[in-house]
């Protein structure tokens, strides 16, 4: 299964549920980094998705975007092939 890396703050409810959703798909572990507790960690996410909102999530290397872009690719049928890579 694919390394899931999260951007994400404590108290995030579009974080909450990208969680949920992964495990769902049998994620196990993701690694959460919490630009609320390391304000540098925000200027890197910024950097790597010109976004300043959480979560983003990448898959592997691959940029996925935020829960709604997750969400998508999920309905869409394209979530399931990236986790598996």
């Amino acid at each position: 299964m694919a390394t899931v890396t999260m951007y994400s703050t404590a108290v995030c409810p579009y974080c909450q549920m990208a969680e949920r959703l992964l495990k769902a798909k049998g994620v196990h572990s993701i690694e959460k980094i919490r630009i609320d507790l390391d304000p540098a960690k925000r200027d890197e996410m910024m950097a790597k998705t010109q976004r300043r909102t959480v979560p983003q999530i990448f898959i592997g290397e691959q940029y996925v975007g935020g829960f709604d872009d997750l969400a998508a690719l999920d309905k869409a049928g394209g979530l399931d092939p990236l986790l598996q890579t």
